[in-house]
């Protein structure tokens, strides 16, 4: 496929570029900054800027597309990971900003060209847990994609905003729009960095739902994206399947969620952020775990 990728610079868009170019996919990589990684094209651009969005959409990516000599050839598919990343970065008007415009015109370009495949990133933040003023509790556990979102923070609101915004051009254009709200990234490096004490102090990962998602499973999570058509718009979270700490999933109920409901029997080491969703219309399963990165830590 060739594919479009927004925000490949970053965290987790570096490892999606190394996936989707290691599957073979054309990928360039539309950013402030470039990549650099073998494979990917990089091109600089503002996603806030819609006349530069439009205009990368129509570009050639790469001298090579020149030799044919049939023109630009279209983008089949746009995935759209950029974003400023949290709060605390830029003053709230302007996270919301960049991020609610930012995708509002990739998805109007991406729409108003006919191209048939979206991927946009949201986040766990919509819950209105991570970045909450003081402890919020989910409504209930497993959380699935149905639980409420009432964020309170610029981030997060940025998020519930594209969603509804994807699934407004979803509608108009009939292309599949998926939004993924993505869970805490981990990279592979980071397990024996921060996991020790999470290990030590579970608390760490409450604003998290305990959950994570590996950088290199989330690859694999867009790529399923990209491979299974059809589906109009979805939401989808995305996580392991595994909690990020020791303790089980009793031990986690009774010291941190006594009061919410759970819904259905859950595994001992099954995460709260549930995914059965993406297990079902895009059999999709993760690869990586901390357990195994950290041997018998636990």
């Amino acid at each position: 496929m060739r594919i479009l990728l927004t925000g490949g610079s970053g965290k987790a868009g570096a490892h999606v570029a190394a996936h989707l170019a290691a599957e073979g996919h054309k990928v360039t990589n539309l950013d402030l900054v470039p990549l650099g990684a073998e494979g990917v094209e990089d091109l600089r651009a503002d996603i806030t800027q819609g006349g530069q969005v439009w205009g990368a959409l129509r570009m050639y990516a790469g001298f090579d597309e020149l030799e044919p000599g049939t023109g630009v050839p279209s983008y089949d598919a746009v995935v759209h990971l950029a974003a400023v990343p949290r709060i605390g970065l830029t003053p709230d008007g302007e996270c919301y900003r960049v991020n609610t415009v930012g995708t509002y015109n990739i998805l109007e370009a991406a729409t108003g060209l006919g191209i048939p495949k979206i991927v946009i990133a949201s986040s766990e933040t919509v819950y209105g847990v991570c970045f909450a003023d003081g402890e919020r509790l989910p409504e209930y556990l497993p959380l699935d994609e149905d639980h409420p979102t009432v964020p309170e923070d610029s981030y997060a609101m940025s998020k519930v905003a594209n969603e509804a915004a994807a699934r407004s051009f979803q509608r108009r254009s009939g292309a599949d729009i998926y939004a993924l709200r993505i869970n805490n990234v981990v990279e592979p490096g980071d397990y024996a960095r921060d996991f020790p004490a999470y290990l030590a102090d579970p608390s760490l990962r409450r604003r998290n739902f305990f959950a994570y998602i590996d950088a290199r499973d989330l690859g694999g999570f867009v790529s399923r994206c990209l491979a299974v058509d059809g589906l109009g718009y979805q939401v989808f979270n995305v996580a392991n399947e595994d909690h990020s700490v020791k303790e089980n999933t009793q031990e986690l109920i009774e010291r941190f969620y006594p009061e919410v409901p759970v819904r259905r029997e859950m595994g001992p080491a099954e995460s709260f952020y549930d995914t059965t969703r993406a297990r079902r219309l895009l059999d999709w399963r993760p690869r990586h775990s901390w357990r195994g990165a950290l041997g018998r830590m636990t």
